[in-house]
């Protein structure tokens, strides 16, 4: 079996050690770490020290371990790994634990850098939440901008910089944020600390490392249990081109959305239905497609006026479409059609090639008396021959309009 030893640093270049880390160091034969940590340690090294850099692809790292520490005797196999801060908080003590589960690992932390950030700021932080963006994408920090976080630690890289985190907020309404950068923290020559607006952070830039913490003490933008139709921006300002706010609610409870991760939002239009689910359930991930490109401009406004970063959005004929499926998020399991120009089969056909066993698919089917093709009628058809089970229409009439049904079916597990 394997055995790690992982130690955490800042950086600091003179770091301290207690006497039992040195005498671990002292003794050891590989050790591992990423180039800037293999800086700050070079002179504690012993002479004779093996030395594995942590870069990508990790599995080749991995496969390096096991090479070189069966070279040695048992009593001298460890590797000792040097991370930054705490190796367990979202760190390479995880990245061992997740890739030999069966390691034997002794971590000896030091404090992270946004614990450190809010030490110098004497800002308690038992009440942060923490979002990693190091090598990571946008949605978790998306996800907490729309629950309105009010203190948020971000781990930065060099895409998702400070100037990048303002410029998004911002962007998506999030003004009343402050912002607070630490660099080099831990390193008496190089450790500042900035606090700025958000609109100063996009004009600058800062060296890595660096991480950073939002504070504000007010809810940026009001929270709609339901969005009033008039706010939206309209598609040629008719208001019969977008889901009725009750009619839209019943679509998402039918859709089920507490209990699924992906939605598709087929035939977005103004994006109604993709901006109220992610108001409501910011966890999910949510792939929107339309065909009039007119609909780009407008989904994006509407997006920005909510406060609603991370829809991915798909212009052009769903159809000949490439299918969005991510490994990372895994595949549909709620879709909404909210168009389908008689080509409905067609459509679900595409569907059920992704969607998840047990995943739902809901449309809504207007009764106008003057509509040649009834779309119940092609929803019956397809769900008969493409072996859907459907579940009991709701019936809803609003005001004047016209009746509309909410249709669903599932796919068989």
């Amino acid at each position: 079996m394997i055995s790690f030893v992982v130690i955490g640093i800042t950086d600091n270049p003179n770091p301290w050690f207690p006497p039992e880390v040195i005498d671990i160091i002292k003794n050891g034969k590989v050790f591992s770490g990423g180039k800037r940590h293999h800086e700050i340690m070079a002179t504690f090294l012993p002479t004779d020290a093996e030395w594995i850099d942590i870069t990508v692809p990790l599995d080749a790292v991995f496969e390096k371990y096991i090479s070189l520490t069966t070279h040695h005797s048992p009593l001298t196999s460890s590797i000792i790994v040097f991370a930054s801060g705490d190796p367990l908080f979202l760190g390479f003590a995880n990245t061992i634990k997740r890739k030999m589960p069966e390691a034997d690992i002794v971590v000896y932390p030091t404090f992270n850098s946004l614990q450190m950030l809010a030490h110098r700021l004497l800002m308690p932080y038992h009440d942060m939440r923490i979002v990693s963006l190091t090598g990571r994408p946008w949605p978790e920090f998306d996800k907490a901008l729309i629950e309105r976080t009010d203190k948020i630690g971000v781990l930065t890289d060099k895409e998702h910089t400070p100037a990048a985190i303002a410029q998004r907020m911002l962007e998506y309404g999030y003004t009343d944020y402050t912002m607070h950068v630490g660099e080099h923290l831990g390193n008496p020559a190089l450790e500042k600390v900035t606090t700025l607006t958000l609109a100063e952070a996009t004009k600058r830039y800062f060296p890595m490392p660096n991480c950073v913490i939002l504070t504000s003490h007010l809810s940026p933008l009001t929270s709609h249990f339901g969005i009033p139709d008039q706010a939206f921006a309209l598609l040629d300002g008719r208001e019969k081109m977008i889901t009725k706010m009750p009619i839209r609610l019943l679509t998402l409870q039918a859709l089920d959305l507490p209990k699924k991760h992906v939605l598709w939002d087929i035939g977005f239009c103004t994006g109604s239905i993709s901006i109220e689910a992610r108001l409501q359930f910011p966890h999910l991930h949510i792939e929107a497609f339309e065909i009039r490109p007119e609909c780009e401009a407008i989904i994006h406004e509407n997006a920005r006026r909510f406060g609603v970063p991370g829809i991915n959005i798909h212009m052009g004929d769903f159809l000949q479409a490439a299918v969005p499926v991510d490994s990372s998020t895994g595949n549909p399991d709620a879709v909404f059609i909210g168009g389908h120009g008689g080509r409905l089969k067609d459509i679900i056909a595409k569907v059920l090639t992704v969607l998840a066993p047990g995943g739902c698919i809901v449309m809504n089917s207007v009764k106008a008396p003057k509509v040649l093709t009834d779309s119940h009628q092609l929803w019956d058809e397809a769900c008969s021959e493409l072996g859907l089970t459907q579940q009991p229409p709701m019936r809803i009439v609003i005001d004047d309009h016209h009746p509309i049904e909410i249709l669903k079916a599932i796919k068989p597990i």
